[in-house]
């Protein structure tokens, strides 16, 4: 990424604890964040738009062939196949973003938080997901889901052991999709995004991710 493209400060991501035993299965498994105020669901600015549409020019249809063998997606791929995921269905965050690219002839603009997060997950091909800073409760974990418990108060109840992103009131979200107990809103003002770290994915990606979607978030 350009030096020049900064904006004087960059976020230092807080780092989340995974139960010992995933650890031990899935060694690499992390999870990081930054919080930062900003007005969401709202228009992207003129920058950000701009840097889809950079974005699109340079992403051809050889680029989507061979995304799966870079470094990074191919980590979460390998991931996916370990959790029981097919990652040829259920398909890893920038290999989603890849196929629709080729399905609609651009990364479309649907706004911020969204446009700032796919830009950084094209760019990085680290998986992020942001959340309702004032809807979290304390930092941000993973561990495997207990008897009873739900993504949201009352909803369908998780099958136990189901890897989950969670806070000191439960889970949040499934470890990658799925419906989130935190998500932006009209009314959100800060913003918590968050990146699932696997083995095979350096921490600077995962930094530098996190720092790419807070400079779109506060462009």
């Amino acid at each position: 990424m350009e030096a020049a493209g900064r904006i004087g400060w960059e976020p230092a991501p807080e780092q989340g604890w995974v139960a010992p035993h995933l650890t031990e299965e899935f060694p690499g498994l992390g999870i990081a964040w930054v919080t930062l105020d900003c007005k969401a669901t709202r228009r992207s600015p003129e920058p950000v738009r701009r840097r889809l549409r950079d974005l699109s020019d340079r992403f051809y249809g050889s680029h989507a062939i061979h995304l799966r063998e870079r470094p990074v997606p191919w980590a979460y791929r390998v991931f996916f196949r370990q959790i029981g995921l097919d990652p040829d269905r259920t398909r890893t965050p920038v290999e989603q973003l890849a196929l629709d690219r080729l399905r609609e002839g651009a990364f479309k603009s649907t706004g911020i938080p969204q446009d700032a997060l796919d830009i950084a997950v094209v760019e990085t091909g680290v998986a992020l997901r942001a959340f309702d800073a004032e809807r979290l409760d304390g930092p941000l974990c993973i561990h495997d889901s207990g008897p009873g418990e739900a993504i949201v108060e009352g909803g369908e109840e998780l099958p136990q052991g189901t890897l989950v992103v969670a806070d000191r009131r439960g889970p949040v979200m499934p470890l990658f999709g799925g419906e989130g107990a935190a998500p932006v809103t009209a009314e959100t003002r800060r913003v918590t995004v968050a990146a699932v770290q696997v083995k095979g994915v350096p921490q600077i990606s995962v930094d530098e991710a996190l720092w790419m979607s807070a400079a779109a978030l506060e462009s």
